[in-house]
C-alpha cells in the first residue's frame, strides 16, 4: 500500500472518531493519536524519504491537507460539545423566575429627618418657600440682625462655637431670617419662608440637650399680618403632626427678636388634656417659642416697621420627635442603633 493510501485511510479513520466521540475528554486523546509525534500520520511521513523527488512534494501537500481537515475537525467537535456541556449545566441549574423573591431590606430616614420633612411639606404646600442656609455664619446675622447686640444679656443663653472672633457655628436657623428680609420685594407680596437645619451649642449632652440638634425656622411679613394668623398656623402644625383633636394655647414669654413674644403649648397627645406622666399632669405640653418680628430686626434689614409686620416661630424636630413618640432621652436619636430607629417605620 503506497504513502497515499495510508494517508487516506488516516483521514478516514481520524474523521470517523471524532465523529464518533460524545465526551469532550476524548477529542483531546484523538488530536494527540492523530496528529502527535508518536502518531500514525507522522510515522507514514517517515517514509517519504523513499520517494522520488518529484512524488515527494505531492505527498507532503496531501499529508498536510489531512494534518489541516483533522485539526479542523477536531476543533469543530470540541466547540460543539463545549456548547452541548454548557446547555446541559445551564438547564440544570435553571432558575424559577416565578417563584417569590426574597425580600430586600431598604433604608428609610432618620426619625428626626421624618419629622422635618413632614413640616417642609405642610408649609411648601401652604406657600412657604425653603430657605436652607450655611451652618457656619457671620456673628453679625446670627445676633446683631436679631436684636442681640454683644453686651445682650440673651447672648449668655445661646453658648456659642467660635471659628474666628466673628464668625460662628450658627446658634439658630434664624440668620435665614435677615438674609431673605434683605432681599425680598415686598412689591411681589408677602415673605413667607422656613429655614429648616442643624444648628450648634455649647451645651452638655444629657437626656434632654446636646450641642448639635435640629430647627425649623418660620417667618410671615407683609401687610396687616396678625398675632391671630400665627396661632392659625400653629394649630395646622399642631394638628397634621400630633392629630385634630389638639388646641394651641399662647403664653406670655420673652424672646429679643420678637415682641410681644409667646411659647405655645398643645394639648397633651396622649391624655387629651385630662394630665398624664407625658405632661407633668397639666394637660399641656410646650413645643416651640414664637412672636411678632421686632421692629429693630426688619429696621436692620431693611424693612419698613410703619408698612410690614410679621410672625416668627422655632420649632424644634428633635423636641417634637420626642414628644410624639415619648423618647426621653435625646441622645437614642444619635446613636445609630438601629433597633431602635427600626421603630419609627414610615411605613409601619
Amino acid at each position: 500500500m503506497g504513502l497515499r493510501e495510508k494517508l487516506e485511510e488516516l483521514r478516514q479513520q481520524g474523521i470517523q472518531e471524532i465523529n464518533e466521540t460524545e465526551e469532550l475528554s476524548k477529542v483531546n486523546d484523538i488530536r494527540v493519536k492523530m496528529l502527535g509525534k508518536k502518531g500514525p500520520l507522522t510515522a507514514v511521513l517517515r517514509g517519504m524519504k523513499d520517494l522520488s523527488k518529484e512524488e515527494r512534494p505531492k505527498v507532503g501537500k496531501f499529508a498536510n491537507e489531512i494534518r489541516d481537515e483533522l485539526t479542523k475537525a477536531i476543533e469543530v467537535k470540541k466547540a460543539e460539545l463545549t456548547a452541548a456541556q454548557l446547555n446541559e449545566k445551564l438547564a440544570k441549574e435553571a432558575i424559577d423566575v416565578t417563584l417569590p423573591g426574597k425580600p430586600v431590606i431598604q433604608g428609610q430616614p432618620h426619625v428626626i429627618q421624618q419629622i422635618i420633612d413632614q413640616l417642609v411639606d405642610l408649609f411648601v404646600g401652604m406657600g412657604y418657600e425653603v430657605a436652607v442656609g450655611d451652618e457656619v455664619e457671620q456673628e453679625e446675622y446670627n445676633f446683631e440682625r436679631l436684636n442681640l447686640p454683644k453686651d445682650h444679656p440673651a447672648r449668655d443663653m445661646q453658648d456659642t462655637f467660635y471659628v474666628t472672633p466673628s464668625v460662628l457655628m450658627r446658634t439658630q436657623t434664624s440668620p435665614m431670617q435677615a438674609r431673605m428680609m434683605e432681599k425680598h420685594d415686598f412689591s411681589k407680596g408677602p415673605l413667607k419662608m422656613i429655614s429648616p437645619g442643624k444648628v450648634y451649642r455649647r451645651d452638655t449632652d444629657d437626656a434632654t440637650h446636646s450641642h448639635q440638634f435640629h430647627q425649623v425656622e418660620g417667618l410671615v411679613l407683609g401687610e396687616h399680618v396678625t398675632m391671630a394668623d400665627l396661632k392659625g398656623t400653629l394649630e395646622v402644625v399642631a394638628k397634621t403632626l400630633f392629630g385634630d383633636q389638639l388646641e394651641v394655647r399662647l403664653r406670655p414669654s420673652y424672646f429679643p427678636f420678637t415682641e410681644p413674644s409667646v411659647e405655645a403649648d398643645i394639648t397633651c397627645f396622649n391624655c387629651l388634656g385630662k394630665g398624664c406622666a407625658i405632661c407633668k399632669h397639666t394637660g399641656w405640653i410646650e413645643v416651640l417659642g414664637a412672636g411678632m418680628v421686632h421692629p429693630n430686626v426688619l429696621k436692620m434689614s431693611g424693612v419698613d416697621p410703619d408698612k410690614y409686620g410679621g410672625f416668627a416661630f422655632g420649632l424644634g424636630p428633635d423636641r417634637f420627635a420626642m414628644i410624639k413618640y415619648g423618647v426621653e432621652d435625646i441622645r437614642d436619636f444619635y446613636q445609630n442603633d438601629v433597633r431602635f430607629l427600626n421603630q419609627f417605620n414610615q411605613k409601619g
